[in-house]
């Protein structure tokens, strides 16, 4: 049995995320056990669970000022050095009508957060030899009207191709009806809007890119881009609360989404719940629901080599383009690149309704992830400050970096 210190006299919130009787209820109990980690206790005496009771009540203060100050509403989780240090709800799955409080366990739309899990899919096929970065997307998706369009300019968003959203606005005859990612492909075969540039020419962050992967895994696969994250991906890393949005059998649109909270947009002072869209049917690039616990379980995966590799990971938080100096950050495959930081990879989504947060400092071993079924609230600015703040800082010993690469090594990836 796992023995961590558990903090005396302090309040309920840091206990909540300190003790280690909490861990193991949760599905944290599945990582430790299925990861094959060495006991904590062969690896260190650990002491500084108060310090991590400390920080927990430093970052709950930070948020309920954010709550009373922006209004936010939604779900915190915070980690380091491989402890999670701190997990919270701030408000309701209905902040107009301040309706059923939201809970750990709510599930959320992630908007372009997405894409960092359509890129690991990507490099999982890459890794097996079934696609070829270098190679032309028309290799997959033979009737793709453009060429010279690889999969690599996709993931760095530098195809030059543009929106479909503005194609999609203009052309598609029944707004009651999904776009399909098919249905996408058809609309450029058949009205080929100009490019903003010839591919590689420059770097325009557009969602089309993400889409397009996402067909690449359906040709190569033979499956559904839904039914590959949850085999390959979601399953192995334990994200047992999340799938990607699929439309109903009708693929017209029937109100509001269900499985998830919903999403809340501003008119002028006014909260608004916002309505199922008919560009949800569009996958890769958006339309992911999940939970702070799940995307914690994904950083797990990735530290220990269950998804994917050590290089493809290097390769992935490498920018895809040159410096540029209007350029704040980069993009490398599926994570933004922050270029003031030592190692610090990231990426926010904005879609009807919702927002999301997941930053990593992998130098520090610090993640912060916030998820908001509010269009309005706090800014990015008030989670790097959070990431650099050094009050509480903990050391860098950590039974869940020194894992046993003997033991990681029984861990088998699914084959394809």
């Amino acid at each position: 049995m796992l023995r961590i210190a558990i903090v005396c006299s302090v309040v309920w919130v840091a206990m909540s995320f300190c003790a280690c009787r909490h861990i193991e209820q949760s599905s944290l109990s599945l990582r430790f056990e299925d990861l094959h980690l060495l006991p904590a206790e062969e690896l260190f005496d650990d002491l500084d669970c108060e310090l991590r009771a400390r920080k927990a009540m430093h970052i709950d203060s930070l948020f309920k000022r954010l709550q009373r100050l922006t209004g936010f509403n939604g779900v915190v989780l915070y980690a380091e050095k491989g402890h999670l240090i701190y997990q919270q709800a701030f408000g309701y799955e209905d902040p107009l009508r301040k309706r059923k409080p939201l809970s750990i366990e709510s599930r959320f739309e992630l908007a372009s957060v997405s894409k960092m899990f359509t890129a690991t899919a990507i490099l999982q096929l890459k890794e097996q030899g079934k696609i070829d970065l270098d190679t032309d997307i028309r290799e997959y998706i033979p009737e793709w009207p453009y060429e010279n369009i690889t999969t690599r300019l996709l993931l760095n968003h530098r195809s030059g191709l543009s929106r479909y959203e503005s194609l999609a606005d203009e052309y598609w005859p029944d707004k009651t009806v999904f776009l399909t990612n098919d249905a996408m492909i058809r609309l450029y075969m058949q009205y080929r809007p100009a490019p903003y540039f010839k591919p590689n020419g420059g770097f325009h962050y557009c969602n089309i890119n993400y889409a397009l992967l996402a067909s690449i895994v359906e040709r190569v696969t033979g499956v559904r881009f839904a039914d590959y994250m949850m085999e390959h991906v979601f399953i192995p890393a334990h994200m047992t609360h999340s799938e990607i949005y699929q439309i109903n059998n009708e693929g017209r649109l029937n109100g509001y989404r269900q499985g998830l909270v919903p999403g809340y947009d501003s008119r002028g002072r006014r909260l608004v719940s916002v309505p199922d869209d008919y560009l949800n049917g569009v996958v890769g690039d958006k339309v992911m629901i999940s939970t702070v616990s799940d995307l914690y379980n994904f950083e797990i995966a990735l530290n220990t080599g269950v998804l994917l590799s050590e290089s493809s990971l290097k390769e992935a938080y490498s920018s895809g383009s040159p410096a540029y100096r209007r350029r704040k950050d980069n993009y490398g495959f599926g994570w933004r690149i922050r270029t003031e930081a030592d190692s610090a990879v990231y990426h926010y989504g904005w879609w009807k309704g919702f927002r999301s947060f997941f930053i990593r400092d992998l130098a520090q071993q610090k993640t912060l992830i916030v998820l908001s079924n509010k269009a309005k609230g706090p800014g990015a600015d008030h989670f790097w400050k959070l990431i650099n703040d050094t009050i509480y800082e903990l050391p860098k010993a950590s039974a869940y970096y020194l894992v046993s690469r003997q033991r990681m090594d029984q861990t088998i990836r699914p084959e394809i």
